[in-house]
């Protein structure tokens, strides 16, 4: 049985032959002609159907892989994933660093962004996204002073914010910016100073957040998310001072 066409788009230049195929599958992919978890048709099958060789067929698809959409294993067919922030995550580890600079961009980017993303939240209040804030909350209270189980509460807390907002390229990028969140809630969790009194205004400071979110009040949100970021600027401080301790 011959399969049908499933891709719209058609090699018009010999030029970037690679791209203009990746593209064309990624729309197909994007639009759902393809569902995640739904394997692709074989490397020659998409050649044939382009117009290209198999070594072009084979790069675009190597070029979906890299970009998320796909996941290949050798032997086996590649398939459909579905969109997440995976790759920019990846990304963003190799870059964050443990200093007081990187620190301090990081969560510069992140309130910059998340300003936003609280307010869109409290205007929206998607119900899937409140229930994870309210069992992330849980588990940070749960998990003081344990610095792994925090701070992967933490982003649970912060993804279910994202999601709060019902708009998956907002929940797509706090995904992509885990690899960041984990590692700057460690290092803080980790720090001297840090107490238990730290860790429990740390869990209000959420409290707050998921409050305003709840109640729909845009200003407040804004507010509390601000407040947590620069409650976060101070431990940059705490953390470039115990470095100094260490490097004397």
């Amino acid at each position: 049985m011959k399969r049908s066409t499933i891709f719209s788009g058609k090699v018009a230049s010999p030029l970037r032959l690679a791209d203009t195929v990746s593209d064309a599958i990624a729309a197909a992919l994007l639009e759902g002609s393809i569902a995640p978890g739904e394997a692709l048709p074989p490397e020659g099958e998409i050649a044939r159907e382009f117009g290209v060789s198999r070594p072009i067929a084979r790069e675009a698809l190597r070029q979906l892989t890299s970009a998320g959409l796909v996941s290949t294993q050798q032997g086996k067919v590649a398939r459909a994933k579905a969109l997440s922030g995976e790759p920019m995550d990846k990304i963003y580890g190799y870059a964050v660093r443990s200093s007081i600079k990187s620190l301090q961009e990081a969560n510069e980017m992140r309130r910059v962004m998340e300003v936003g993303v609280a307010k869109l939240g409290a205007s929206r209040r998607d119900p899937d996204g409140l229930a994870m804030m309210r069992n992330a909350l849980a588990d940070l209270d749960a998990s003081v002073g344990q610095p792994a189980e925090f701070t992967e509460a933490d982003i649970r807390f912060h993804l279910g914010m994202a999601m709060a907002t019902g708009n998956s390229m907002i929940r797509i990028q706090i995904e992509g910016l885990r690899s960041i969140q984990r590692q700057v809630s460690e290092i803080f969790s980790n720090r001297s100073k840090r107490t238990e009194a730290d860790w429990r205004r740390t869990v209000e400071r959420h409290a707050a957040i998921l409050q305003a979110i709840e109640a729909g009040d845009v200003s407040q949100a804004e507010n509390k998310i601000i407040a947590h970021y620069e409650a976060a600027d101070i431990a940059s401080i705490e953390v470039a001072q115990d470095g100094q301790r260490v490097q004397q």
